[in-house]
């Protein structure tokens, strides 16, 4: 016999399935907009214009503060060009997920009458939404990350070449195709911008504008000091950036320590009550 609280659950149910079926039938025909997407990064690409066709109902805009916040990571993450496409991927990915999360909550309550696991199953469909969202935020906390670790190498690199009397432009070139990782990638995108006749100031100012770390710009600033000053003043200047450098990387290792001693406080609690609770119970036991 249902009751009225299934007859509602199961309602709502319905009209939802309904609705991702419609979604389904009328958002196809922007299939093909999801397929250059790689599968290991977006295993679910195949469904993705399910939630976008949401969106395009919706009439979303891409225009709030956090979207223009978003904008900016997908910029850095894969340049201005892609950054509009890389957000409706996202806000796609985050509809098609929480929708049919939702659907198999209902769904799931149906075959076995559960509430508390159609509860759970949508709090899961919520929180894959926040999850999805924060995924380009994520994903440039670790570009910056690999970029700080390079950081040091290339300034000293930029340092000795400088002293040694190389202008900037070619220790530049000299220092941008020694690595593979970000850091060197972005320094050879500034390169083919300057043999593409961009100013040498333009394109060192391009340079900090994308990696979208102060430290980073701050570095690109002086660049653009020195080379307005001249090579003896540039080849100072990028020794005592390089000082600093070295020494925020210390900080950072040994900050970075602390926080790695304090997570480990976690686990020695765990396993000491653990322990503590295997000693105590049977002692108990025994006076009983």
């Amino acid at each position: 016999m249902l009751t009225t609280i299934d007859i509602a659950i199961l309602g709502s149910g319905g009209a939802l399935t309904a609705l991702w079926l419609v979604l389904y039938a009328f958002g196809h025909k922007h299939a093909e907009i999801f397929r250059p997407l790689g599968e290991r990064e977006y295993p679910l690409r195949a469904l993705y214009f399910v939630g976008y066709e949401a969106m395009v109902l919706l009439r979303y805009g891409y225009k709030s503060r956090s979207d223009r916040r978003r904008r900016r990571a997908f910029e850095a993450l894969y340049g201005e060009r892609y950054a509009e496409y890389y957000l409706r991927v996202m806000y796609a990915q985050r509809a098609t997920a929480a929708l049919t999360a939702a659907v198999l909550a209902v769904a799931f309550y149906g075959l076995t009458g559960d509430a508390a696991s159609m509860a759970v199953l949508l709090c899961l469909s919520g929180a894959g939404w926040y999850y999805l969202g924060t995924a380009a935020d994520r994903r440039l906390l670790n570009r910056s990350d690999e970029m700080r670790r390079d950081f040091g190498e290339a300034v000293s690199k930029l340092a000795l070449l400088t002293s040694s009397g190389m202008i900037l432009r070619e220790a530049w070139e000299s220092v941008a195709y020694t690595g593979k990782t970000r850091l060197y990638a972005e320094m050879q995108r500034a390169v083919e911008e300057m043999r593409n006749g961009v100013p040498d100031v333009d394109a060192l100012h391009n340079f900090g504008a994308r990696c979208m770390i102060p430290e980073i710009r701050k570095f690109a600033s002086t660049l653009m000091q020195g080379l307005k000053k001249g090579n003896s003043e540039l080849a100072y200047m990028l020794k005592e950036q390089s000082r600093e450098v070295w020494t925020a990387r210390k900080h950072d290792v040994r900050r970075q320590g602390e926080k790695a001693a304090g997570k480990l406080l976690i686990p020695v609690t765990i396993i000491f009550v653990g322990i503590l609770i295997m000693i105590v119970v049977p002692i108990f036991s025994g006076i009983g």
